[in-house]
């Protein structure tokens, strides 16, 4: 078994990844890159509102708008960094160093938008393809800075502790303590070891085990998956937000349409034209999202239609195409004009608020592993994220975690033996049936832990979940790896996760809602 070592190996290359990678490279450290697919296949390449930076007015209006949406069980501590630490990060990184294409007023200031739960316009944007325009950028940097290797195409399987992966007994009795990870590299039918003094996992969120997501293919929780086998503490799994503005079409991919939109006064209507959210909430369509997704999921309920619509007529539709060219020409491929026709939106699984518990520097529980971005959970989103705040939690995460094991690896020592060999099983798996389970895993969640939950539906879940498990472990531990498999493994896992945290919770929060039934 090939065996590389390195100072941190950062699995996942979305914005938190690629934001770790470049702050720890700057600080002289050598890092490898894991990522499933190329530079820019992660779920913040296809963010599209914008991030967080003008709060120059009153940061503490920010920080009501957050504890709000939270439904006021956010980390007051996370909110504060963010609020205070964030925008510096954002023109230090992104706007100085990165050169970030941001959208720009006639004056050549930057252009400020509002979007759902913000009392302010405080956010920049570059035209629908934020997330597009900064991963990018980013990205730019990552494949330029020395000490940076990118391993593409690659997925980890586990992670290395001294406590289950090495052949000395003694490390059994030392703290819970990682030490790297087994991965599947391109090109490659066996694991390799890589072996780091810090282990960062930013793999995103979890999307994927529900039928309907916003996330890219393969965003099942892997890294919180990985985290739970080897000990480390969770936190908050029940909050799945729902983005409530999803398009719906027959036979059509579900794709985001951003919130942004009505930001800028777009409104929600039913089938009759009716706007609906004036009487349940104060601001309308722009509520915080779990409100706005539970009032569609009834409105939809109540008519037996299929959607609602988004209606532009009080925007200026001659400039649609220009301010949302993303949504308008993914919209107009799917027989939607947006300058002339309202939208058709359901809601859909979109970001997890939980996660692999960290403090404010990323460190969890388990020595020398790390965590940021969606895979990881301060308490700043609490039962609900605010729109705009993923962006700048990336970025900020990135550069305090980076900051803070620096530090660690320049002041500490760190015991880095040889890993266990890898044994690979010959036999090799049946993708139909892979398929077919990852489809059930995905069912099951949508249908029974999705936007309302209830005692009966998550003892449903679980019972089918925890059978699963047990023939998905049965044959992984008999069929060579892929990513696949790893990919059903750990969405069978994730999802166990969040219907646990769910029936552990008879509270509604937030994006968590139980009806009794």
């Amino acid at each position: 078994m090939d065996v590389i070592r390195t100072d941190c190996l950062v699995i996942g290359a979305g914005f938190a990844g690629s934001a770790y990678a470049l702050q720890a490279a700057q600080a002289g450290l050598d890092v490898q890159l894991l990522s499933l697919g190329g530079p820019l296949q992660a779920n913040s390449d296809w963010a599209q509102g914008g991030i967080i930076y003008d709060t120059s007015d009153d940061p503490e209006l920010l920080m009501r708008d957050i504890m709000e949406a939270s439904d006021g069980t956010a980390n007051p501590a996370a909110v504060s960094q963010l609020v205070h630490e964030g925008p510096a990060a954002v023109r230090e990184v992104l706007i100085d160093e990165a050169n970030v294409e941001f959208d720009r007023d006639s004056d050549g200031g930057l252009e400020f938008t509002r979007e759902g739960g913000h009392s302010a316009r405080r956010i920049i944007h570059s035209k629908d393809r934020t997330g597009h325009a900064i991963l990018s950028a980013v990205a730019r940097g990552v494949d330029s800075a020395p000490g940076i290797t990118r391993h593409t195409g690659s997925i980890a399987i586990d992670l290395l502790t001294l406590s289950h992966n090495t052949d000395n007994p003694g490390d059994r009795y030392a703290p819970l303590t990682c030490f790297g990870a087994y991965a599947l590299m391109q090109g490659s039918n066996e694991p390799v070891a890589i072996v780091a003094r810090k282990t960062i996992l930013a793999t995103g969120g979890l999307g994927q085990i529900f039928q309907h997501s916003t996330n890219h293919p393969g965003i099942v929780g892997h890294g919180v998956a990985m985290a739970y086998r080897v000990g480390a503490r969770m936190i908050d799994l029940e909050y799945v937000q729902f983005h409530p503005t999803v398009f719906y079409g027959k036979n059509a991919p579900r794709f985001l349409i951003t919130e942004a939109i009505r930001g800028e006064g777009a409104v929600l209507v039913n089938v009759d034209g009716h706007p609906f959210m004036d009487a349940i909430h104060t601001r309308g369509s722009l509520a915080p999202r779990d409100i706005v997704s539970r009032a569609i999921h009834q409105e939809m309920a109540e008519s037996s239609e299929p959607c609602v619509y988004l209606d532009l007529s009080a925007l200026d539709r001659r400039h649609l195409s220009e301010r949302f060219p993303t949504v308008y020409q993914r919209c107009l491929e799917h027989g939607v004009d947006i300058t002339s026709d309202p939208i058709p939106v359901v809601p859909a699984a979109h970001y997890s608020c939980g996660g692999v518990h960290t403090d404010l520097e990323g460190r969890t529980n388990i020595l020398h592993l790390n965590a940021v971005g969606e895979t990881a959970c301060t308490g700043l989103h609490g039962a609900n994220r605010l729109a705009s705040t993923s962006l700048l939690e990336c970025l900020t995460g990135a550069k305090f975690t980076a900051r803070a094991d620096a530090k660690e690896i320049s002041d500490g020592e760190f015991k880095l033996p040889d890993p266990r060999q890898w044994e690979s099983p010959q036999a090799e798996s049946d993708p139909t049936l892979v398929a077919q389970d990852l489809n059930l895993v995905q069912q099951t969640m949508w249908n029974y832990a999705g936007i309302v939950r209830s005692p009966r539906r998550l003892t449903r879940a679980r019972r089918i979940l925890l059978e699963l498990r047990e023939e998905i472990q049965s044959f992984y531990r008999d069929c060579h790896v892929t990513r696949e498999l790893l990919e059903l493994r750990n969405a069978v896992q994730t999802a166990l996760l969040v219907v646990h945290a769910a029936s552990l919770n008879p509270r509604s929060k937030g994006a968590h809602y139980v009806v009794d039934e």
